[in-house]
């Protein structure tokens, strides 16, 4: 255990979050404006953001949503369909519009209906990407009906991932929110060019937790979270200081209605409180001097990118998190860990 009562750090970025539009984007975008000097905003909205005027005038909206006065970035990505057009990608990728191209496999989470139903149509996208060295972001789960829930992360590795690299060898790709041993071990085979983001709740939480004194529905998550084995294992690779392993934290904000239903959403809201959640994490394993590493500076690194100039300070402390966060009169949001005592705190 860290005996250390504060620690500061380079301003970290996200390289995954889901931010929304509208009233939700205006309730969720300044808890990650507030801690994050740049997020990769993913771009399943409804309709997908498949075209530079899109991408466009969604941070434009982003950027009125975080108002004036906060030092923030966001970096769009293009949302990749069968019919994708490589020219448009290619040159929203020189323009500086879009930062990466995001795979969802048709079906597989939220808004990804519109998602690549086979790999063989977009090798041509794929082909334009590796020449211009754009980094493809891949939600990482087949979608086979006939596969177990559990299983679809080592299966997508088996059919999809690998192969991919095999064919597109100069493809530089981020396998996102991994969430297995399987996957930390086949991204480490793969060397520089394939990265990996890994969320504060698939540090924290195992399958189990989403089922102690019944269900837990504010717990559920695409990819799910699995075995304390494969917790463990996601858990040394975030504080093993490795380049291939950064800040992502898939934050999904869903109003507690769509997640207390019938046929609840997946995706867990965990922008309030993100660093705070990650050193906690990592001051469990005993690490948080490998916290800059994995938040502030190996991320910049896979996209090329500056780190940032400015810091950010959590000091140990224990407080209460916040509860339900209103979007309007007749929407609320519940936080990861809504309520519950955290014993680290990003100060101001």
């Amino acid at each position: 255990m860290n005996t250390l009562k504060s620690i500061t750090i380079r301003r970290p970025d996200d390289w995954h979050v889901h931010l929304r539009d509208g009233a939700m984007l205006d309730a969720v975008v300044g808890y990650t404006a507030r801690q994050f000097g740049r997020a990769i905003v993913m771009p399943n909205l409804a309709p997908p953001v498949t075209t530079i005027a899109q991408a466009s005038d969604y941070r434009r909206r982003i950027i009125t949503a975080v108002g004036k006065g906060i030092s923030f970035k966001p970096l769009m990505t293009c949302y990749l369909t069968d019919q994708a057009d490589p020219a448009e990608i290619s040159r929203g990728f020189q323009e500086g519009v879009f930062s990466a191209v995001k795979l969802y496999p048709a079906g597989a989470t939220t808004n990804s209906a519109s998602g690549v139903t086979n790999m063989a149509i977009v090798s041509g996208v794929l082909e334009v990407m590796q020449e211009i060295g754009m980094p493809l972001l891949v939600h990482g789960e087949v979608t086979d009906p006939d596969i177990d829930i559990f299983d679809r992360e080592a299966v997508f590795i088996e059919r999809v991932l690998a192969p991919m690299l095999t064919d597109f060898p100069a493809l530089k790709v981020v396998f996102e929110h991994i969430t297995t041993s399987q996957a930390v071990a086949f991204v480490r085979s793969q060397g520089p060019r394939l990265g990996a983001t890994i969320t504060a709740h698939h540090l924290l939480i195992d399958r189990n937790d989403m089922f102690r004194g019944g269900i837990r529905p504010h717990l559920y998550c695409l990819p799910v979270a699995k075995r304390q084995g494969h917790r463990l294992a996601l858990l040394e690779a975030a504080t093993s200081g490795e380049i291939n392993f950064f800040l992502g934290t898939d934050s999904a904000p869903h109003s507690t209605t769509a997640k207390e239903s019938a046929c609840g959403c997946a995706g867990i809201f965990s922008a309030p409180t993100a660093m705070e959640l990650y050193a906690h994490a990592f001051a469990q394993a005993g690490a948080l001097e490998k916290l800059e590493s994995f938040a502030s500076l190996n991320g910049p690194d896979f996209y090329g990118l500056p780190v940032n100039e400015e810091t950010i300070t959590l000091v140990r402390e224990d407080w209460n998190a916040s509860s339900g966060i209103s979007v309007d009169d007749d929407t609320e949001v519940l936080p990861f860990m809504a309520g519950e005592t955290l014993e680290w705190k990003m100060v101001d």
